[in-house]
């Protein structure tokens, strides 16, 4: 059997063929983390999964080709009638190769000339160009389909832009002023920068400014362009938020037209729906204030089966739900201090002994469901239709389904698990304020006892009790009238449908983190009064990044969890981490919001390096206030309610991280033998929560229940 694709990944199984090492091999069994190799001239040998899909040459033969993950910040920099084309490309692709616009999961009828049943590929390509070609896109061929079919495989939707909007103005230098007189483009670009912050005017406006300019400083010998030229200049130097004639608006929404399909699923991951809320607990924060957390859920529709559940102090962020796709299709590690009848291994229900020979990391498992999503239905809330979050969706194969607006019952099954969470634990633990004000205490805030720390690890354990728990909504599909636990019916379904996906990198991790266009001076990147710099940076200090609808600024990506880091790409090195210059004054994250209560306290000075320095001597002392219990009630307040997200470590000899290199490869040698490193960030939480200043509480029902009693009724 070759390679094939389920959710838009390849799939290595036995019987599939692979390139490895230069030479092709068949995988004809799996032993634990191994894959058993025969080549074409008989010799054979066992490799490490991670080894495996680290090589360079590692490819699925016969399977197509990977979509990149999508480069949504160089997407952005096209014009806008030019991304408005390739989304719609994009769709007419998708049903040209699968019969529906949406893709092969999307639902819908199939129109009959895009069958794929009835009809090759090279006719459907030939019926789409008629199609285009009546629908005025121009005379569209069947080669023109078929180009861009290919690029869009290759290159996903960027390949689908007009790539003629995106070149490089003329002269090839990385000039954005074209042929125009550097003298010229220099004097534009000051005074574009001296008006910033000041009451808009127009183009015209700008022309006596720079002519002036021009005179003072090179004293007549400079002549000024034509007006034509000029308006051509600033529209080309002008940031949009700078330009003098032009609104700022943020580029609307656009609904891509997808229906609802009804909530049923016949095997794990098909359909799973997500979505966050206010939790009806207190929990306590630092600085001895209560109040309601967000929790977020994941819910496969096939199995009931809580796939992963997140609470967050407040503000759930696009990164913290595309974290959540990642924490899905991971086994979730058992702490220490629970009984030995919540790990997989010790399961009766679960397929442990099989399912523990192909994958390592589930001996130290909790006894829950482990599944890849297929598609994801969301509402229609920002974070779900944030580009980070649908990135990450796009670059996993996950199909994003967005509820109709005002329909609650669009994803009723996750609903109805929020209020099955209420009636089951919530409720039994202090501090619960009911779903509505009618129905809430007279003090509840006194009566709060847990932080979210230990509110997660409460939720953590209670969900394998949960997995165990008959579920009237799942049925054996041989035996009708037994009710089955989410576990027995992901048992029952796995072994039909469970395979073993090709894990993501961490630059696809950093891919999808927000972006920003920042200029490289000779003192780095500054952000925020921060300055971010590393010998990497050299070459490209005062250059122009060749991107001309950016400014020839350089395209960077943050953490907005996490700001002692940020990624720049560079030429020839990709995405490259550039750490804080005073990262050794910053022991644990911390995020904008106190770093702006910071400057509320620092005095200002003429001398950006010694304020910056200020500054982060203020962090070192507010973080050492904190630990010894002497921060004032708003430190507290904002220590305690900052939300985190783990930066991903830098890849073994990736001088990109700067002061982390050598922390970061001793972390990631120790997880040569996982497929994912998030198997170690679940291990070192307990140690995170120590160096928050809330020590680690051993989990064992904080006398609720007992989890040998409930093994019992299994």
């Amino acid at each position: 059997m070759s390679g094939v694709r389920r959710g838009g990944r390849p799939v290595v199984e036995v019987g599939a063929q692979i390139r490895f090492s230069g030479a092709q091999w068949q995988v004809v069994a799996f032993s634990r983390q191994g894959f058993h190799l025969v080549g074409e001239d008989g010799a054979d040998q066992v490799v490490l999964a991670g080894h495996l899909f680290a090589d360079p040459g590692f490819t699925v033969v016969g399977a197509e080709q990977m979509q990149a993950v999508p480069q949504w910040g160089l997407f952005e920099t096209a014009p806008v009638a030019a991304r408005e084309k390739a989304l719609a490309w994009q769709r007419h692709i998708r049903e040209v190769e699968s019969g529906l616009p949406g893709g092969a999961d999307s639902g819908g009828v199939v129109r009959a000339e895009y069958d794929p049943g009835r009809w090759t590929l090279a006719e459907r390509e030939q019926a789409k160009a008629a199609e285009l070609t009546a629908l005025g896109f121009g005379r569209v061929s069947r080669s023109t389909v078929q180009r861009m079919r290919l690029a869009y495989r290759k290159q996903g939707l960027w390949g689908l832009v007009d790539q003629r909007t995106a070149r490089r103005p003329k002269g090839g230098d990385g000039n954005a002023g074209g042929r125009q007189d550097e003298r010229v483009v220099a004097a534009v670009k000051e005074v574009l920068r001296g008006q910033r912050g000041r009451s808009k005017g127009t183009v015209k406006g700008l022309m006596p400014l720079v002519a002036q300019l021009l005179k003072d400083r090179h004293g007549g010998t400079v002549a000024m362009p034509a007006q034509a030229t000029f308006y051509r200049l600033v529209n080309q130097l002008a940031h949009p938020a700078d330009h003098p004639a032009r609104r700022v608006r943020n580029a609307p929404l656009t609904d891509d037209g997808r229906k609802f399909t009804p909530t049923r699923a016949l095997r794990p991951g098909e359909q799973v729906q997500i979505d966050t809320t206010r939790l009806d607990v207190l929990a306590l924060y630092g600085d001895g204030s209560a109040g309601r957390p967000e929790l977020t859920i994941a819910v496969d529709v096939a199995t009931r089966a809580i796939l992963a559940a997140v609470l967050r102090p407040g503000g759930t962020q696009a990164v913290d739900a595309a974290l959540l796709l990642a924490e899905m299709a991971v086994p979730h590690p058992a702490r220490p201090t629970w009984p030995d009848v919540l790990h997989f291994a010790h399961s009766t229900v679960l397929p442990a002994e099989r399912l523990s020979s192909l994958d390592e990391r589930l001996h130290k498992a909790a006894a829950r469901p482990v599944v890849v999503p297929e598609t994801v239905v969301v509402d229609r809330g920002k974070v779900y239709l944030s580009k980070a979050f649908t990135g990450a969706c796009e670059t996993l194969g996950i199909s994003v389904q967005a509820a109709p607006p005002f329909a609650p019952t669009a994803k009723s099954i996750v609903e109805r698990t929020f209020g099955s969470l209420n009636t089951l634990l919530w409720q039994h633990l202090p501090g619960y304020t009911g779903s509505d004000v009618t129905r809430r205490g007279h003090d509840v805030a006194r009566e709060a006892r847990y932080n979210i720390a230990q509110l997660q690890q409460f939720l953590d354990e209670w969900l394998v009790l949960y997995h165990h728990r008959p579920h009237q909504g799942l049925r054996h599909p041989l035996l009708p009238k037994v009710v089955l636990s989410p576990n027995e019916m992901w048992a029952a379904l796995v072994c039909v449908t469970g395979y073993v996906p090709v894990p993501l990198s961490r630059n696809d991790y950093v891919e999808l983190l927000p972006v920003r266009w920042q200029a490289i001076t000779e003192h780095g990147i500054r952000l925020h009064h921060r300055t971010y710099d590393h010998d990497l940076l050299g070459p490209s200090r005062g250059q122009d990044s060749g991107v001309a609808a950016r400014g020839g600024k350089w395209e960077v990506h943050t953490n907005p969890h996490d700001v002692r880091q940020i990624w720049v790409r560079l030429p020839g090195l990709g995405l490259t981490e550039i750490p804080w210059i005073h990262r050794d004054h910053a022991h644990q994250p911390f995020n904008d919001r106190i770093w702006q209560y910071l400057q509320t306290l620092t005095p200002r000075h003429t001398g950006h390096d010694r304020y910056e320095a200020d500054l982060a001597e203020a962090l070192d002392q507010l973080m050492r206030r904190a630990h010894a219990g002497g921060a004032t009630a708003r430190e507290e307040y904002l220590l305690a309610r900052q939300t985190t997200a783990r930066t991903p470590l830098p890849a073994p000899g990736d001088e990109g991280g700067a002061q982390d290199a050598e922390q970061g490869a001793a972390a990631m040698e120790g997880e040569e033998d996982s497929l994912d490193g998030l198997d170690q960030d679940a291990e070192e939480a307990a140690e995170d929560d120590e160096a928050w200043g809330t020590p680690a509480v051993p989990v064992a029902g904080y006398g609720l229940y007992d989890a040998q009693e409930e093994a019992d009724k299994w």
